[in-house]
């Protein structure tokens, strides 16, 4: 192949041209500054995080108020965003994002934390409520109300005892749940790559499936 074709299919793969597939947007939602790092309210950051390192997609710029990245996965275009706004503003970011690659919600994917999921336990799921979730709020805000866009649900359990949620979701997981948490951030990025393969339907029934039997064994574990 001459330096040339070797130019024309870099090209080819960095640039989201007409004659590619529609892009999928992929956004973490989060806090951004060291403070926050390493919360339970930052697994969706994490997540991106986790999937962008794996398929060697670099987050280097600033778009639409969020820090932006965009490759190929399997000749699949991907953006990758997490907002710069703080959570409960995030909306503010994700819905230009969408507006400005014009793409349809049901190739928007949230990745956001869940206390109503045992910590480490996953769901994927193509649409629903905000669930008192500031964040997921906001987003359906700047969407016009819309709540039809995929999401990834990144369990981080409940507070023990009478602990205020709001406490609980922005200190550091401990031993036993960081490890939960990296093991989820690793099924994660399969799910994400079995999205992208075979579109949300088909790829969310088997994995809803696994981890439900994940919620059974782990909901009686103490973290």
């Amino acid at each position: 192949m001459s330096v040339r074709m070797m130019m024309n299919e870099v090209l080819r793969r960095r640039n989201l041209c007409t004659c590619s597939p529609q892009p999928w947007l992929f956004v973490g939602l989060g806090n951004p500054g060291d403070k926050y790092k390493g919360t339970r309210h930052n697994v969706g950051f994490e997540m991106l995080d986790a999937f962008a390192e794996s398929q060697g997609i670099h987050m280097e710029t600033v778009h639409c108020k969020a820090m932006f990245g965009k490759g190929f996965v399997n000749d699949i275009p991907v953006l990758l965003a997490k907002p710069l706004t703080y959570m409960n503003l995030s909306g503010e970011s994700t819905g230009p994002l969408a507006a400005y690659y014009k793409l349809p919600l049901n190739r928007v994917v949230v990745f956001h934390d869940d206390m109503d999921l045992p910590c480490g336990v996953l769901r994927v799921h193509p649409e629903g409520g905000h669930y008192r979730h500031n964040g997921l709020k906001s987003v359906i805000y700047h969407f016009r109300g819309n709540r039809e866009f995929p999401r990834l649900r990144i369990g981080i359990g409940r507070p023990p005892g009478q602990m205020d949620p709001k406490a609980f979701k922005l200190q550091k997981f401990n031993a036993t749940a960081r490890e939960r948490i990296d093991a989820a951030l690793r099924e994660g990025e399969h799910a994400l790559e079995q999205v992208l393969a075979k579109g949300f339907s088909e790829s969310s029934k088997c994995f809803n499936t696994m981890q439900k039997y994940k919620h059974i064994r782990l909901q009686t574990l103490p973290t």
